[in-house]
């Protein structure tokens, strides 16, 4: 059919896309581009989350940046808020209280941004356990994972700094103690914090630097860190669990275009909801109980967003060390916990793609997912670091604990301090177990069958269990598990009676290889399982002759000789 005979609109769009094709070759990038396949499985959504959450926050924080006044110029307050009326308070809060009663819709876009906000934190973190713990940093991905820890700590900072801008006596509070980890830092502590704050805290400036870091800053470096990861999964495509016919080769999944598109435009819609019902029914943040920010005043019974939390209970739990020299004070007990571990843990998540890829010597590329149990250390590791997080995270809440259940707050922060020495490699331990102890049970379901629940007796009063061939889903999944072995030590001289100059090095990698892959479950052979399916098909075969003999069996001697137990299949 020629143009001319199209509908006109339809002639339109043909002929801009003839022009386009015949001077860029549109029509090949886009028919290259969507019809690429994706991998369809709940943790991937995971992404997409933190994904729309960010978008929900650059739309109401625009909506949010045309009302607010990032001045810290005292005002009288003379809005509808009846106990704050005629007290004295930053241009800042001033605004923030108009946005929650003056402004139509203020209140609810304030917490449509914040809890946006704790969306995007949650779904990052989140998403970054499910590529931690199922491998998904490896190669051709090292780089990737770098850019998504860079995210995190960039949200961060994100959300400190917007939590920061209303100049309550909430934010404020978390102000002076982030001017206390600047402080502590020897040597330049005190002029980066007068660079900070424009002179002694608070200082008149703070608020407008930070307000201009918040909305332009930060959301860039965001944007562009966001474009980056997401070039680069296009680019490298996504990564898939095991199943039938699935390789490192392949990608089974859906097209973008139409059903992934159509899937992820419903999903977007749905966050955004839900998002917007949680704001409209769930208080977050009440600016208006907490009074403008004064130097001499801190807030008490409050917490921090969940994802700052953990910083704080981390300076609560530190001992007060402090080492006293030259006239000069190193305030330990704020130095390590709020610079010292955020940074160790920082450094450890970036590394550790390349730390695994270099005890193991592995240079391929991997596009199967592990299932967490076959890793077990690289799983306990990360369990071990989630109860570490999670100690701290209560640590930011000791006083409430404290208060709630009537207990001494010096308890508690003894409690923390061991239980961080002695709950990690504890949960690190159990972890692992649990992991080698499921690999067993797949390696016995690979070679012996399916548990069916089923129990027969035999005419001689013989028992025995009917096993049932695995499904092809689940064979898949087991048949995957990668069997990485460890570097082996190193001998001190080659063949020649040379000494290894590279000796110390070298065994140091291979402990640390045997630390990561040593304690492995391995498995069966390509003979093993020959043999044992043809095993389970012999059973499979005597299993109808046998049950259909006790059958008549129990009609001739009208007696209980076929049971079955009504456990449930595995």
């Amino acid at each position: 059919m020629s143009t001319s005979q199209l509908a006109p609109v339809e002639a339109k769009g043909a002929g801009v896309a003839t022009y386009l094709d015949e001077r860029v070759g549109a029509n090949g990038f886009l028919r290259r581009n969507l019809n690429k396949v994706f991998p369809d499985h709940w943790s991937f959504m995971l992404g997409e989350v933190a994904l729309y959450s960010f978008i929900v926050v650059l739309i109401s924080g625009v909506y949010l940046t045309l009302f607010f006044k990032p001045s810290m110029v005292e005002v009288i307050y003379e809005g509808p808020y009846i106990p704050l009326k005629g007290v004295k308070m930053s241009q800042a809060y001033d605004s923030a209280l108009d946005i929650s009663f003056e402004v139509r819709g203020g209140l609810l876009m304030r917490q449509i941004h914040h809890w946006a906000a704790l969306f995007f934190m949650t779904a990052i973190a989140v998403h970054m356990f499910r590529v931690f713990f199922t491998g998904a940093f490896r190669k051709p991905r090292e780089m990737n994972w770098v850019v998504g820890v860079s995210l995190a700590m960039v949200s961060l900072m994100a959300g400190f700094s917007g939590y920061s801008l209303p100049d309550d006596l909430l934010s404020g509070t978390g102000l002076r103690i982030a001017e206390g980890i600047v402080l502590s830092i020897p040597i330049v502590g005190t002029w980066v914090s007068f660079l900070m704050f424009g002179g002694e805290f608070p200082g008149t400036d703070f608020i407008s630097r930070l307000y201009g870091i918040h909305i332009l800053l930060i959301p860039g470096i965001l944007l562009a860190l966001i474009t980056v990861h997401l070039m680069m999964v296009w680019v490298q495509k996504h990564t898939q669990f095991p199943g039938p016919a699935r390789t490192n080769n392949n990608v089974v999944g859906y097209p973008l275009m139409p059903i992934y598109m159509a899937k992820a435009g419903g999903f977007f819609f749905l966050v955004f909801g839900i998002i917007v019902v949680i704001a409209g029914i769930v208080q977050l943040n009440p600016i208006w109980l907490f009074g403008p920010y004064t130097p001499d005043q801190v807030s008490a019974g409050t917490q921090p967003d969940w994802y700052i939390g953990w910083l704080d209970g981390a300076l609560r739990v530190m001992p007060n060390w402090e080492i006293q020299a030259l006239g000069y004070t190193l305030s330990l007990n704020i130095l390590i916990p709020a610079l010292v571990v955020p940074g160790i843990i920082t450094t450890l998540l970036i590394a550790y793609p390349f730390i695994e890829a270099w005890a193991s010597g592995d240079k391929s590329e991997h596009h199967l997912l592990d299932r967490p149990r076959d890793a077990p250390t690289r799983t306990a590791l990360g369990v071990m670091a989630i109860t570490f997080y999670v100690l701290l995270w209560i640590g930011g809440g000791n006083d409430i604990i404290a208060v709630g259940f009537d207990l001494s707050i010096n308890f508690i922060i003894w409690a923390l301090r061991i239980s961080l020495i002695v709950l990690p490699p504890i949960a690190f331990l159990i972890t692992r177990r649990i992991c080698l102890a499921l690999q067993r049970r797949d390696r016995d379901k690979l070679l012996h069958g399916r548990e069916t629940g089923q129990i027969l007796r035999m005419p001689n009063g013989e028992f025995l269990e009917i096993h049932a061939p695995l499904n092809e889903e689940e064979r898949a999944k087991i048949m995957a598990k990668p069997d990485v072995k460890p570097l082996p030590m190193p001998p001190e001289t080659d063949s020649t009676g040379v000494k290894n100059p590279r000796l110390k090095k070298d065994r140091r990698r291979a402990k640390i290889s045997q630390f990561l892959f040593g304690d492995n479950i391995a498995a069966p052979t390509s003979a093993e399982i020959s043999e044992a399916d043809a095993h389970l098909a012999h059973e499979v075969q005597q299993d109808a002759p046998v049950v259909a003999e006790e059958e008549s069996l129990q009609i001739a001697h009208d007696g209980a000789v076929l049971e079955e137990s009504s456990s449930t299949r595995d």
